[in-house]
């Protein structure tokens, strides 16, 4: 490990990335420490530990959502973009076109109709996040005017496009998916907050549930590891043939593997669900502000909807379990890998090529998917079952945190040794 260590400081180029990482995430955190000018913060981190709908965003924005910082959208309206357009891509030719054949440049415009989606989505989020506040904790925004709300407003957005920059500048220069990086490093600091809370409404009478939980905690963290690294290997036989002088031809075959991951689709399921329920909680707000009654009360029907905890629990459930085999579809196509092994000369080992072997890929896929699907929704409602089971506001195990942390280490560690690899060879 220390000799690992060793290397890594060694090498003037893992180095400078390494220390270029530590101190723009530095600088994000400093940001996130700023808060919007005249509001209560005692009053929003009240609101943001007694609403599980609050306390996810808070999680993607870094913890600046309880401290109403400057940066309390974190990365969540460029992580929104970034889905709408991957959505686009399966229904518009085009799009797919940009994705699949033309290659970076491809990519790279995707890229760039994300950042500009991202300032829409910005704002829409703004607005729906100050009217979601005003309207359950009045004295958050006591005394805000329209100009002062159209200010914070630009605010908002704008270092929330600073911090998506920043995001791909971790990318480009530093080690690891800038984004993860910044939601990872968030996760991280709430992590003293969150013990000194655990502290503060500790009774020795609940000794026994503590100590139960924090076992809990560490089987999920195993569990996490297991999981994501966890595969299901497909043997592949590529055909070969050798000729010389002495054996005037001679053929076989080459064996190798491809590992279907149990969970492919990572974290972006919850992402997507946690996306996509913060929907109804915007509109119902929005609509809830109409003079005209039937949308006024259609407004407040869906508020309360979305503020139901066995509702919001179930629906969530239900929308990471869909969305993990959604985007399973996006990243792995049996048809098309199949082809591409039919063309490298390859087969799987006892099954044709061509079709029958994307019926068995899909098979394959579809068995592993389903175990993922249900690890991604049990991890993503974790937080309220224990909270039910233990009716100890302040203590629950954020899956999701977990998660994400765990998910972004094991990439960084992955990179850090390609790297490594790369200068030894």
């Amino acid at each position: 490990m220390f000799n690992k260590i060793k290397s890594i400081f060694g090498d003037k180029s893992i180095r400078n990335r390494i220390l270029f990482c530590l101190a723009v995430l530095i600088l994000a955190r400093g940001l996130a420490t700023i808060p919007v000018p005249g509001v209560d913060v005692q009053a929003i981190r009240n609101l943001v530990e007694g609403n599980n709908f609050l306390q996810v965003l808070n999680l993607f924005s870094g913890g600046g959502l309880s401290a109403l910082s400057i940066l309390m959208l974190g990365v969540g309206p460029y992580i929104t973009a970034s889905i709408i357009i991957q959505l686009l891509t399966m229904v518009f030719p085009r799009m797919k076109e940009l994705q699949q054949e033309e290659g970076a440049q491809g990519r790279k415009k995707l890229s760039q109709y994300s950042r500009l989606l991202t300032i829409p989505v910005a704002f829409i989020q703004t607005f729906g996040l100050i009217t979601l506040i005003t309207r359950q904790s009045p004295e958050v925004f006591a005394g805000l005017t329209t100009f002062g709300f159209i200010q914070m407003s630009i605010i908002v957005v704008a270092s929330s496009i600073l911090l998506m920059w920043i995001g791909e500048r971790l990318s480009e220069f530093g080690i690891g998916n800038g984004i993860s990086l910044i939601i990872t490093i968030g996760i991280i600091s709430a992590i003293p907050q969150s013990l000194s809370r655990i502290w503060s409404t500790y009774d020795a009478s609940q000794a026994f549930m503590f100590i139960a939980i924090a076992i809990l905690f560490v089987v999920i963290i195993a569990l996490i590891i297991y999981i994501t690294e966890a595969e299901r290997p497909i043997e592949i036989n590529y055909a070969r043939q050798a000729r010389s002088l002495a054996t005037q031809g001679a053929s076989g075959t080459h064996k190798t593997y491809l590992p279907i991951k149990l969970n492919q689709a990572g974290v972006m399921p919850i992402i997507f669900a946690i996306t996509l329920m913060m929907f109804p909680t915007f509109i119902g707000n929005i609509l809830s502000l109409s003079s005209v009654t039937f949308i006024h009360d259609a407004g407040s029907f869906i508020t309360l909807w979305s503020q139901n905890q066995l509702v919001y629990g179930i629906i969530y459930f239900a929308l990471v379990f869909l969305f993990t085999y959604f985007y399973t579809a996006v990243t792995f196509d049996p048809k098309q890998m199949a082809e591409n092994l039919q063309k490298q000369g390859a087969f799987v080992s006892g099954i044709r090529p061509g079709d029958s072997t994307m019926d068995y890929l899909s098979r394959i896929v579809t068995r592993t998917t389903f175990i993922g699907a249900l690890f991604l929704a049990f991890i993503a409602i974790l937080p309220n079952v224990v909270q039910s089971f233990t009716n100890i506001a302040s203590v629950s195990i954020g899956g999701t945190g977990i998660l994400i942390v765990i998910a972004t280490l094991i990439d960084m560690i992955k990179k850090i040794n390609a790297q490594l690899s790369m200068r030894e060879y």
